[in-house]
This record gives structure tokens, sequence and C-alpha cells, in this order.
């Protein structure tokens, strides 16, 4: 009865500290949330990804949505001029703030553990063995587009459900939305993607052989 306690109790533990992190990361003024101007980088994501990889996809899921709150929370009370693309309770925000808050944070916290398990099963295929070498590819590939799934789908619904009040925060035309939009990506999204493929790979490679796991 102990042995199956303890297996209960260690993942809702595991869970608990990826939430922890989350949380420490978001709320450490100019930690989590690095101030860039009328924006913000991240790396927040990073613990999701690691969670998602490692707690599978649903309390991968879990995470992303304690990502997607902190954001919203630092969105309401700590806003810049674009806030209202994540917070409905900021002026020009609405429901469609929800849902760039929360699906691709939600997402983050899924499509790491589909690349990952995706890679180990074409591997498995291919009748190679889990190497040291692949396994570090299969992390890193998880990590870069984890982090890039938010990325994108944040700027994309931004542009999709905010493009003419994003464009007048940002102060430039409406038709030149689409290289702000991209500009972004590149400056924010890819340095982001960069290191959370790294950091990812590094990380999991560590926790995946003290937790015994393929």
């Amino acid at each position: 009865m102990q042995t199956r306690g303890r297996g209960k109790l260690l993942p809702l533990a595991q869970l608990a500290l990826f939430a922890a992190i989350i949380l420490a990361l978001a709320f450490t003024p100019g930690l989590g949330y690095i101030p860039l101007g009328v924006t913000r980088a991240t790396i927040i994501h990073i613990p999701v990804i690691i969670g998602s990889i490692l707690l599978g996809p649903k309390k991968g899921a879990f995470l992303g949505a304690v990502f997607g709150l902190t954001s919203l929370i630092n969105n309401t009370i700590s806003p810049t001029v674009t806030s209202f693309t994540f917070s409905p309770f900021y002026s020009g925000g609405n429901m469609w703030s929800l849902v760039i808050c929360f699906v691709p944070r939600i997402l983050v916290g899924i499509v790491p553990w589909a690349v990952y398990a995706g890679f180990k099963w074409l591997f498995a295929r291919m009748g190679k063995s889990s190497s040291g070498t692949l396994t570090t590819l299969s992390l890193g590939v998880a990590g870069l587009l984890g982090s890039l799934v938010n990325t994108v789908l944040v700027m994309g619904m931004t542009w999709a459900f905010f493009g003419k009040a994003y464009a007048g925060a940002k102060e430039v035309a409406y038709d030149a939305l689409y290289r702000l939009i991209l500009g972004v990506v590149a400056i924010n999204g890819l340095p982001e993607a960069a290191v959370a493929a790294v950091v990812t790979a590094l990380v999991c490679r560590v926790l995946l052989r003290v937790l015994k796991r393929p």
C-alpha cells in the first residue's frame, strides 16, 4: 500500500514542482517575462516543454495552462500597450484574448511530448537504438518546435483577431503588419526557440537518465 501511495504521489509532486518553477519565473520581475520596450520575451515555456516530455501530454497541458494564467495575470496587473491581446480586462481586450493567452500555451505542453514520442517511434521502426546522439536530437527538436508553437500561434492569432488594434498600438500601418509580425517571430521567437532547444536537450537528457526512462 505504501509503495502504491508513493507511486501516485510522485507524479503529483513532480507536477507541483514544475508549476512552482513556472510561477516563480512568471512573478519574479525581469526573469520569466523579460521586458523589451512595448513587448516581452519569455523563458517560461521551457519548464512547460520539459514537463511535457517528462510527465506526458495531460500534465504538460496543465502546465501550459498555468503558463497562460501567469500571462493573463501579468498583462492585467502590469500591462503594456499590447496587453489587450492577452487580457480581456485590459482596454481593447475581449474573449479572443483568453484564446491567445491559453490555447498556444496549452499546446506548448502537448507538442514537445508528441514530437519526442514520434521520434522514438520512428527510430524504433528504422531499427535504430536510442543512442545518446539520437535522444539529444529528438529532445532538441521537441524543445525547438514547442517554443515555436507558442510564438507562431500567439502572433498569428494576434494578427487574426486584433490586427488593426495591434498595428495601431505599434504605430505601424495595417498593410505593414505582416512585416512586424515576422520581425517579432525572427527577433523574439527564433532566439527563444534556440534557447529552448539547447536547455531541453541538456536538462531532459539528465532527468531521463535519473528517472530511468528511455
